[in-house]
């Protein structure tokens, strides 16, 4: 593609880097930025991560706060927001650039609900979440996508296509997982809504990762908006926000699409395979740390939370390799190629 193509995203980049530069220069604020360079360093990783799988950048940046540098999850949860309103928006616009195929119909219902049900998780829920079981639901969360991803990895990149035509189907899954993940997922940890949704696509549409991974990081993009704009009208920002995001997002805002570039080169399979063994440590990290405090049967409860997130991933799975049969025997072996042909459209 031409210059022309990505006209909006370097718009973009030019603009935020303008900003950015105007605000630490004209509030003295280089040194706050300076201070903070460990989480620009994690950021660069993380921001790979958020542009090249169906992870946002806070699942790098909660970990690093959270478990690495001894910061409140709530801190963790809010950065997630910040950064991933720079991040997964610069690789959105790129995405749109590229033209790449995207599951429109799930993903229309997934803003329509994300957009009711994230202001509604920050307002009335995620109050009410005490931090320890902010970090156990991040941890649980993304440990059992790591996990799937190990043992169901080459069937997940197996997948080839859009997937079946099923719109007004999709519609109603997106509505109703956004409005779900926005407001318990996204609303208490800052991510998940974009493993939800992808999980959909993958599991039950078996949809083609090159089509998945992009609609997910749109989806969190946007939720991570929305997040932003509920956060500031409230007041509601945890203190230490402001420095971490002064000096990772500057870095996000080319990693992320970067990420996007790269995986379309080295493949998919690699990088989720470091992605999900990176996740599942995570787990392991937050379970060993918090052993005492949990005791026996919370941790017993810890382990389950997983085997259960796993159980409703498997049934996802099984709905769609039955609808995919009752498609082929319905309509044929041409089915694939229609299905392509319309969701496209």
């Amino acid at each position: 593609m031409s210059f022309k193509h990505y006209s909006p995203w370097f718009a973009f980049l030019g603009l935020f880097y303008a900003l950015w530069g105007f605000v630490v220069l004209s509030q003295n604020l280089w040194p706050l930025v300076t201070e903070h360079w460990p989480m620009a360093l994690s950021m660069a990783i993380g921001s790979y991560a958020a542009g090249s799988t169906p992870m946002g950048g806070g699942t790098v940046g909660f970990p690093v706060l959270v478990l690495l540098f001894d910061m409140p999850a709530s801190l963790g949860r809010d950065f997630s927001f910040a950064v991933q309103s720079i991040g997964m928006v610069s690789a959105s616009i790129f995405i749109l650039c590229r033209r790449q195929a995207l599951a429109w119909s799930m993903l229309r219902g997934a803003m329509i609900g994300a957009l009711v049900g994230t202001p509604l998780g920050i307002l009335f829920l995620s109050p009410l979440i005490p931090e320890l079981w902010i970090k156990l639901a991040f941890a649980v969360i993304w440990g059992s996508f790591g996990l799937l991803h190990l043992y169901r990895l080459r069937e997940i990149t197996s997948h080839s296509g859009l997937g079946r035509s099923a719109s007004a189907r999709d519609f109603r899954l997106g509505l109703a997982a956004g409005f779900c993940a926005g407001g318990m997922a996204a609303a208490i940890t800052g991510v998940g809504i974009d493993m939800v949704i992808y999980a959909l696509l993958v599991l039950l549409c078996r949809v083609d990762l090159k089509v998945a991974i992009p609609t997910s990081v749109i989806i969190m993009a946007f939720t991570s908006l929305v997040g932003v704009a509920v956060k500031t009208a409230t007041g509601t920002w945890q203190p230490g926000v402001l420095g971490n995001w002064l000096a990772a997002a500057p870095v996000v805002a080319l990693g992320a699409p970067l990420g996007v570039f790269v995986v379309g080169l080295i493949g998919r399979k690699p990088t989720l395979l470091v992605v999900a063994v990176l996740c599942i440590g995570q787990y392991l990290w937050t379970g060993f740390t918090e052993r005492e405090t949990l005791g026996v049967w919370g941790m017993a409860i810890f382990a389950a939370a997983v085997l259960v997130c796993l159980l409703g991933f498997e049934w996802l799975r099984r709905l769609g390799n039955t609808d995919a049969g009752r498609d082929r025997v319905q309509s044929g072996p041409d089915l694939s190629a229609t299905a392509i042909r319309e969701s496209v459209a």
